[in-house]
């Protein structure tokens, strides 16, 4: 049997994000790890050699759901799937999230797998990132030289690219805004090829409202596996408001995603497969978030 160690240099274990910010600047090249499922995998396959890894985990400040004062969900990086998937707020106020959550990986995975990982190793398989994405989620970076916010959409850069700066910041946190989930209803829809334990082939997010004649108040879709990011289809959105939700109606917004994904073709997939799944989970997604407030397609 073959055994493989894992090149590790040192390991440090940070009190609080400026102790992690500290120990980041005094260690040129060092790896922040929370609950480390992607960073052991990078570790095992020999891509980080001679590694000093950084704990954060179980930082007080960068665990847990709370909600402020001008009603925005504020999210700590460190929180766990697991958490995140049985979290009152998080199942009243998002549940899209709350979905999200539980589609992520095995249980032992969801256990220590955190919010903050699935977004920061920029995969454009992370079942986070289409929810997160219509809900307009705003991400909290700290560094030694003070702090940043940007919205999750200017986050992504490239197939595991992101505009985190590794060597001096830190994501502590993802705000929702409450405009983006009051009197909202959501929807998230993941298809692999196994019902449980699976890597997405695609995902799609939506997230809506709806004025009370029944019309589109606000739309918003994502798709994470349909281009070399996660993306947003703000064509096909902007075209959806207003509209009454009927047949003709979603087969639009069912042409539309086409022109605004780039799904390509890999071992899990051909590049038809997930053209054919941008259309379906459209569809079905923006069906399920509306009934989800009481409405319904008009025939």
């Amino acid at each position: 049997m073959l055994f493989r160690s894992y090149d590790i240099k040192t390991t440090f274990r940070a009190e609080s994000v400026q102790d992690a910010l500290r120990l980041l600047s005094e260690n040129q090249g060092a790896v922040i790890v929370c609950g480390g499922t992607d960073v052991m995998i990078r570790l095992r396959e020999l891509k980080l050699r001679q590694a000093t890894l950084i704990s954060i985990l179980d930082i007080p400040e960068l665990c847990g759901v709370r909600l402020e004062e001008n009603g925005d969900l504020l999210i700590g990086a460190g929180t766990c799937f697991s958490l995140l998937h049985s979290d009152p707020l998080i199942r009243r106020c998002v549940p899209i999230l709350a979905e999200a959550s539980r589609q992520v990986g095995s249980p032992q995975i969801r256990n220590i797998a955190t919010i903050g990982g699935n977004i920061c190793n920029g995969a454009v398989s992370a079942d986070s990132a289409p929810s997160l994405l219509v809900l307009d989620a705003r991400l909290e970076l700290a560094s030694s030289g003070g702090s940043r916010t940007l919205p999750i959409r200017e986050f992504y850069t490239g197939p595991g690219k992101t505009v985190l700066k590794a060597e001096e910041e830190i994501l502590t946190g993802i705000r929702i805004p409450r405009e983006k989930y009051a009197e909202h209803g959501g929807c998230y829809l993941k298809f692999g090829m196994r019902n449980a334990m699976e890597i997405s082939t695609l995902g799609c997010a939506v997230n809506l409202a709806l004025f009370g004649n029944g019309t589109i108040r606000d739309f918003a879709i994502a798709f994470g596996v349909a281009a070399p990011t996660p993306i947003r289809c703000p064509k096909a959105e902007a075209m959806m408001i207003g509209k009454k939700p009927a047949p003709s109606v979603i087969q639009a917004l069912q042409d539309a995603v086409l022109l605004e994904t780039q799904p390509r073709e890999s071992w899990r997939a051909s590049k038809e497969l997930r053209l054919q799944l941008i259309r379906e989970l459209s569809a079905r997604a923006t069906a399920q978030a509306i009934e989800t407030l009481g409405g319904e397609i008009h025939v």
